[in-house]
């Protein structure tokens, strides 16, 4: 998925952390005009335009990319409380608007809405677990709303992992399933990256990887079945 364009830099951060934690790749411009010299190859996906501090740059940017011959949209408008009345004769400017101080679950759904709506594409393929979202467009993953840095295998384990919660793997079994059956390290492999993505999950999250004693792993807390 493209990324969506942010307005200013540097974006506020608890909508960076909503966007982040929605699944959304994003990517924030100075001034007005960088939305032309900073646009990816393949285009905006859309807008989230923050007026707050600068109303001025945020509807001049608005103004630029609905002018366009193919109007940029989704573009969800952000406002502090004594701005409403500044929208008043702009609704061409944006598709839908929140008022600050944001909620998050109001921000992402106004966004997938948006892309319901207008068209322009539906929300990326994530996976979900409690405060976990993977990614699953764009090999990104984050907990509680903080973006984790890992690596391609990292990712790929707990990607597997979290696809099929409640359920036990052995070693053997995840190496041949994320390594690949020519793969000829040993089960201390597994057992590296689990540590490691626990350390990167933090002391908070860590629990997401259990570990069942003399079998494997599992994600997340499994269930009796009879």
């Amino acid at each position: 998925m493209e990324p969506l364009l942010c307005y200013p830099e540097p974006f506020p951060t608890e909508l960076a952390l909503v966007i982040e934690r929605a699944g959304y790749p994003w990517k924030a411009v100075a001034r007005p005009e960088h939305a032309e010299t900073d646009e990816p190859d393949d285009g905006w996906a859309g807008a989230v335009v923050c007026a707050e501090p600068d109303a001025t740059g945020a509807f001049a940017l608005c103004r630029l990319v609905r002018a366009r011959d193919v109007p940029l949209r989704p573009l969800l408008l952000v406002v502090g409380p004594t701005q409403l009345a500044d929208l008043h004769l702009r609704e061409d400017h944006f598709d839908d608007f929140c008022v600050l101080p944001v909620r998050g679950e109001e921000v992402a759904a106004r966004l997938a809405h948006l892309f319901w709506r207008t068209g322009r594409g539906l929300r990326p393929e994530l996976i979900e677990h409690g405060p976990l979202v993977l990614n699953l467009e764009t090999y990104q993953a984050a907990v509680a709303g903080r973006t984790l840095d890992l690596t391609y295998m990292e990712y790929e384990l707990l990607r597997f992992l979290a696809a099929r919660p409640g359920k036990v793997f052995t070693r053997e079994t995840l190496l041949s399933r994320v390594w690949g059956y020519e793969y000829y390290g040993g089960a201390r492999t597994v057992d590296v990256h689990v540590r490691r993505l626990r350390a990167k999950l933090g002391e908070e999250h860590a629990h997401l990887i259990e570990t069942v004693r003399s079998v494997g792993y599992r994600f997340g807390h499994g269930t009796w079945a009879p």
